[in-house]
């Protein structure tokens, strides 16, 4: 199911429906899926025999070469450096936060909660219930041999949550969570940092809208990184063989 694009497994022990998957209400789906699957593999297996024998064929070519001491021209420059097509964007984070803060608010909550558990966290769910104070999740996080029960609030935010934003979903969180996890696009104001460790009140752990980008790059959801390799040929040190 997962080779036939119905299932996502970002981590160990983390699995989740595609768009593809929440279509599929029948056995003969899935069966389609498996000769599907099979025939790709027997596609793979007759590739690899042919690249099998492709590079036999050029191994033997070289071979050849080298037994009749053929002098290759000098068309190879000095220096080649393949580095022409770096075309990395520094302005990556401002993309996806203007499309973070285009989503539906429940899509942006279920967003939420795949973070949570390819964080690390069990039972997360999504309430996302009216006059529930703010809450829009709980999650579990076990620390060792220690469990806390999280809730958290995720708001799509354009500008800066202040204090009275935390003291509110503080006055939610009493007597029901060991700690509170507030989730924005946006950024948090000094007074709402110091009102979120406030001694003597349940603490509150702040992601704003820069440390969200990192995390969603981090657990590689909807966030992809790729590493550009540079080739550089010298060709001096060939003409000191």
């Amino acid at each position: 199911l997962k080779r036939g694009g119905a299932l996502e497994n970002s981590a160990r022990g983390v699995w989740g429906l595609t768009d593809l998957g929440e279509t599929i209400h029948s056995v003969v789906a899935t069966e389609a899926i498996y000769r599907q699957v099979n025939e790709e593999e027997k596609q793979r297996a007759k590739e690899k025999r042919a690249a099998k024998k492709q590079e036999a064929e050029a191994k033997a070519e070289r071979k050849l070469l080298r037994e009749s001491s053929v002098i290759l021209p000098e068309t190879i420059s000095p220096e080649i450096n393949a580095d022409e097509d770096d075309t990395i964007s520094d302005d990556w984070k401002d993309d996806l936060l203007a499309i973070l803060k285009a989503m539906d608010p429940a899509a942006f909550e279920r967003l939420s909660q795949r973070l949570l558990r390819e964080a690390g966290f069990t039972k997360v769910e999504v309430r996302g219930k009216t006059g529930d104070g703010g809450i829009d999740g709980v999650g579990v996080l076990r620390v060792n041999l220690v469990s806390f029960q999280v809730y958290f609030q995720c708001k799509r935010y354009k500008g800066s949550v202040g204090s009275k934003e935390i003291r509110d979903f503080r006055g939610a969180l009493m007597g029901r969570a060991d700690k509170g996890l507030f989730i924005t696009t946006g950024t948090f104001t000094s007074q709402a940092s110091d009102e979120a460790t406030r001694d003597g009140a349940t603490a509150i752990d702040l992601i704003d809208g820069d440390r969200l980008c990192d995390l969603l790059k981090q657990y590689d959801l909807g966030v992809s990184t790729q590493m550009v390799e540079h080739v550089t040929i010298n060709g001096k040190w060939f003409d000191g063989l």
